[in-house]
């Protein structure tokens, strides 16, 4: 199911700002899925990320709301800042709002979490 049939425009248009703000605030790419998975979840959602323009550098979510699947895959870069228990507590945060019925707001809240989390380390620059 192509996510046009899933959202209306305004959902979608909340969705692409969740995504634009994460991507400023972290420096990775988002992507996010919704439909049916062809298969198992997790293999699916690895194959989706790899098709990406920058695997390394990107998060995908992947929501099958038929099956009750969620997946995050994090590319390699990203796996630098975000850990699988940060992931983790994501995926808690997201089936929570899910639960509730809340499928833009818990992809929302999913993403903005995730950027803060993977976002680097600010560094502090000594002068001469």
């Amino acid at each position: 199911m192509p996510a046009g049939d899933v959202f209306t425009a305004t959902e979608r248009a909340s969705l692409d700002e969740a995504i634009r703000q994460a991507e400023r605030l972290s420096r990775v790419e988002f992507s996010v899925f919704v439909g049916v998975a062809d298969g198992e979840p997790r293999p699916f959602a690895t194959q989706l990320h790899n098709t990406l323009v920058a695997p390394s550098r990107s998060v995908l979510i992947m929501v099958d709301v038929e099956h009750r699947a969620l997946e995050i895959v994090t590319g390699g870069f990203v796996r630098r800042t975000l850990t699988d228990a940060q992931v983790e507590l994501v995926v808690v945060a997201m089936q929570t709002a899910f639960a509730e019925g809340d499928l833009v707001g818990g992809l929302r809240r999913g993403i903005l979490m995730l950027a803060e989390h993977a976002r680097p380390p600010r560094t502090l620059h000594a002068g001469a």
